[in-house]
């Protein structure tokens, strides 16, 4: 009997459009392995069920018959389904507490939990993510975010006329707009008072990189952190960027002169957190490093309400997303039709969005208003892995599971039991 797959509908919020297989693909592995799709109808996703259908899918409701059920976002955990196979991304490697009821229920329900954040080559990295298109999205969020906040002020800029992400047909067309912003830049300039314009930033993966991706599409020229402080005022045509590694955000405490990245990730308690050096030279903070609470943050609320009036900053692109977390004025997410808050600096708290105060684009899906690109993408980074996800034989102990290195990583629960990777979590169940 073949293995049946479901493909769930997303319903976490209306703009979640993604998929995690696109039809071309269900065509595909149909074809190849003795496997039966049944996909949910949506009216909202970005594939219409008519795709699926044609690719060789049945369309159906219930996706009671499958052994696999796979999707984007979380589960609800009132639709969750026992000795179950899930595929999904679970928010709950840090022990995230408002997903713990669920990560219980697949306890409780006997079922198997692969997370997508999970899957990881011999070297750690990950091989099937949405990071990418997060930086695209989240750099376009955050220039428009910009474009309003200047507005707000009476000046006036090429920024002005930077869309939402989402507003943008394609990726392609989103990229061409953003040159023609460039050349305009190029040509004309920004006000001198914005003078010397620069974005910084946080990390170096594939968030950052997809950020710097749009942002370099504009006049940019990039400098190192030690440069920032003697950048000259006036010329409007060029824009800086500075990317921050880890030795530019914290420093020993011993005072040693040498920076190892590896102490720090595993020992961050021995080192102070110094981003406060590089704020006041910066226009925007684009924020994508991972973070837990044991790192120090990189901007906190009470550096803020102390050295607001000597801050250039306009606007922070808080990728990352983490409530109260890197960026510590992140209160709250924001969602693509109304994509920033603005954080009154000294007083704390949100205001109007025309108060004076520093507007913060916290998106927390920004990777679903490429919806289309994005799931290609995703798409094809996981079809290495499906031939033996569908044949495996989920019946054996965790050992003796044929699945390979890659998501045997990414297995969290296991037939009702956490893995022993992953038993860390227990902690955060009690």
């Amino acid at each position: 009997m073949p293995t049946r797959i479901g493909i769930r509908r997303e319903n976490k919020n209306k703009w979640e459009r993604r998929v995690p297989i696109i039809p071309a693909h269900v065509r595909r592995l149909v074809s190849q392995y003795d496997i039966q799709f049944i996909v949910q109808p949506s009216e909202n996703r970005i594939f219409e069920s008519s795709q699926y259908r044609q690719a060789g899918a049945e369309i159906s409701e219930d996706l009671s018959p499958c052994d696999i059920i796979m999707g984007v976002k979380e589960v609800p955990v009132d639709l969750l389904q026992a000795d179950k196979v899930y595929l999904y991304f679970s928010h709950t490697l840090k022990g995230q507490a408002y997903n713990m009821p669920m990560l219980q229920r697949l306890l409780d329900l006997k079922c198997t939990l692969i997370d997508y954040e999970g899957v990881k080559d011999a070297d750690g990295r990950r091989l099937v993510f949405f990071g990418r298109f997060a930086g695209l999205a989240g750099m376009i969020d955050t220039l428009y975010t910009l474009g309003r906040r200047l507005q707000a002020f009476s000046i006036e800029t090429p920024f002005n006329a930077v869309r939402q992400a989402y507003a943008y047909s394609s990726l392609d067309e989103a990229k061409a707009h953003i040159r023609e912003i460039g050349d305009d830049i190029r040509k004309n300039g920004l006000p001198q008072e914005l003078t010397p314009f620069v974005v910084g930033f946080t990390g170096y993966g594939n968030v950052s990189q997809g950020a710097q991706e749009i942002f370099d599409l504009l006049p940019v020229r990039e400098i190192r952190p030690q440069e920032l402080a003697s950048l000259p005022k006036g010329d409007g045509r060029v824009l800086y960027k500075v990317v921050f590694y880890e030795q530019d955000i914290v420093e020993p405490k011993s005072g040693a002169a040498s920076f190892e990245a590896t102490e720090y990730f595993q020992s961050p308690e021995r080192f102070r957190p110094v981003f406060d050096r590089w704020l006041p030279h910066l226009t925007v903070l684009l924020n994508g490093i991972y973070w837990e609470e044991r790192y120090p943050r990189l901007v906190t609320k009470k550096f803020l309400r102390e050295h607001f009036d000597s801050l250039r900053l306009r606007v922070i692109g808080d990728i990352s997303c983490d409530i109260n977390g890197s960026i510590e004025m992140t209160e709250k997410v924001t969602e693509p039709d109304a994509p920033f808050f603005v954080y009154d600096a000294k007083a704390g708290g949100i205001v109007d969005d025309s108060a004076p105060g520093i507007a913060v684009m916290a998106i927390d899906n920004l990777p679903a208003e490429f919806a289309a690109e994005a799931s290609a993408s995703f798409s094809e980074a996981l079809m290495p892995f499906m031939g033996a996800i569908a044949g495996a034989d989920y019946s054996l102990s965790f050992e003796q599971c044929t699945l390979p290195p890659e998501i045997k990583n990414a297995v969290i629960v296991y037939n009702g039991e956490l893995t022993c990777k992953y038993e860390y979590l227990q902690n955060y169940l009690k």
